[in-house]
Parts: structure tokens; sequence; C-alpha cells
């Protein structure tokens, strides 16, 4: 994709016409990039913002995103004693919710593979006197053993991921038979609000993030991988391809984002 083709497409908020990724390349937004470099781009974005990201969220849902997260932990019923692992969990909210669930007879790992979002997530949840593992690591070689976890959830992380059939396989790995995964992530907002919704995420957003956490390409990155991240129906073949079973979803905020479920045959 030329320069011209990347600045009409986040004017428009479209998708410009470019190369289809292949097998070496991927996209990170609007770009075609190589597969290699993607992680290290995506880790350059959150290091730059992980002190201001819970702010940022803050401002850009007008403290939505806290409904969102509660709403996907109630969804993935967790319960007293279960082991439960957050993927991608950054500043560790969801690791929070999770804990007040499964209580001290359970566990919850916090993993990421940005150092930065993970130093956070570990301080504020010892803060909160939260005892949780932290590790950093790559979601699509995930090192924990087979059938260990009773739910593995990924919030706002899974299109950030190069290869996220090789992700979703992998928590399908560590789950245990019956075992839940539950994915919350930005989706396709309902198609009377597109125009409003891309002005704000291409308008908006970008001189938000530059104001507050002082890095606009950030959240103009954000807004691009929202409109490159399969849609509803897509991300749950792509969970029933990698093999779960009965997977269904909620949207929320008429689509902005969606939370997918799925079970571990």
């Amino acid at each position: 994709m030329s320069e011209d083709d990347a600045r009409s497409a986040r004017a428009s908020g479209r998708a410009a016409e470019g190369p289809v990724p292949d097998e070496t390349t991927t996209h990170f937004g609007f770009e075609t990039v190589a597969e290699q470099d993607k992680a290290q781009r995506v880790a350059g974005v959150f290091a730059a913002v992980a002190s201001r990201y819970d702010l940022m969220n803050d401002l850009m849902s007008g403290g939505l995103h806290r409904f969102w997260k509660r709403f996907a932990v109630d969804v993935a019923l967790p319960r007293a004693g279960e082991r439960i692992l957050d993927v991608a969990g950054g500043t560790g909210d969801m690791s929070r919710l999770f804990a007040a669930r499964v209580g001290s007879a359970g566990e919850v790992w916090l993993t990421d593979i940005n150092g930065s979002m993970l130093g956070v997530g570990r301080d504020r949840l010892a803060d909160a006197g939260l005892l949780v593992p932290a590790v950093q690591c790559d979601a699509e070689r995930l090192p924990f053993p087979d059938r260990y976890f009773d739910c593995v959830c990924v919030a706002f992380g899974l299109r950030n991921m190069t290869r996220k059939e090789q992700a979703l396989t992998e928590f399908r790995r560590v789950l245990r038979p019956g075992g839940r995964v539950l994915v919350l992530e930005f989706s396709r907002v309902w198609k009377p609000l597109e125009k409003l919704y891309d002005a704000y995420s291409f308008g908006v957003l970008p001189v938000l993030g530059g104001r507050v956490a002082g890095d606009a390409d950030a959240y103009r990155y954000l807004a691009e991988s929202i409109r490159m991240h399969p849609d509803q129906e897509t991300l749950a073949e792509m969970m029933r391809n990698a093999g779960f079973e009965h997977v269904d979803w909620h949207n929320l905020s008429a689509g902005v984002v969606a939370v997918h479920r799925g079970y571990a045959p």
C-alpha cells in the first residue's frame, strides 16, 4: 500500500485496497507489514501509552469499558476454585474481576507480551492486595500445560495478534474439556452508526491520544486495527475452526464491541 493510499484510507475510515497479506505478511492497522515486524510495532504502541492506558480507556469510552469488562466476566461464568488465564491482560482489569469471583481457592494468571503493560498490571493488582502471577509471554505460544485452565479470556488483545488462528488454537490447548474461552473485542458497529463512529474514531481519537497520552499515532493505529479485525460472524467461524463448540456472541453498545464465547470439546 502506498502512502497516498494509506492517507486516503485513514481519511475515509476504510481499509484501502492493497496487497492481500500472504503467509509472510499481515496487517498493522491499514498497512501490510512483514509478520516478524508486527509484534515489535504493536509492542512500541503499548509501551508508549502504558502509563496513560486506563485513563484513555475511560475518556474514549466514557467509562463504558468497565461495563463491557464486567459483562464479559459474567458471561464467562467463573466459579470459586477455578483456574483463569487472562491473556493480553495489560493493566489487570480483567484479572482483578476474575480474582474476586474464583476466590482464594482459585487461580488467576495475568499474561501479556508487553513488559510495560504487564508491569503496570502487576503493580496495580499488588496494590489491591492481589498476588496474581504475571507472566510475559506470546499468546501464540503459551507456556502452560495442556488442559490446565477452566477459562481463558482475552480482552481487547486478539486484534493485535499476528496469527489469530494460532492464538485461538493455543487457547483451546490449555483449556480442560468443557472449559470456556471469552473474547472481548471491538467489532462491527450497527450500520446506521458507521459514519458517525468513523468520524469519532479517525477525527477525535488521535487528537485525544496526542493530548492525553502524548501519542496520536497509537490511537490512529487503534482505529485502523478495529477496521481490520474480523466481524462478529467471521470471528465466530475462526473460533469454530480452532475447535471450539457452541460458539455465540453478544453485541454491546450497538456492536462497538462484542463478547464471543466458546467451549473446548
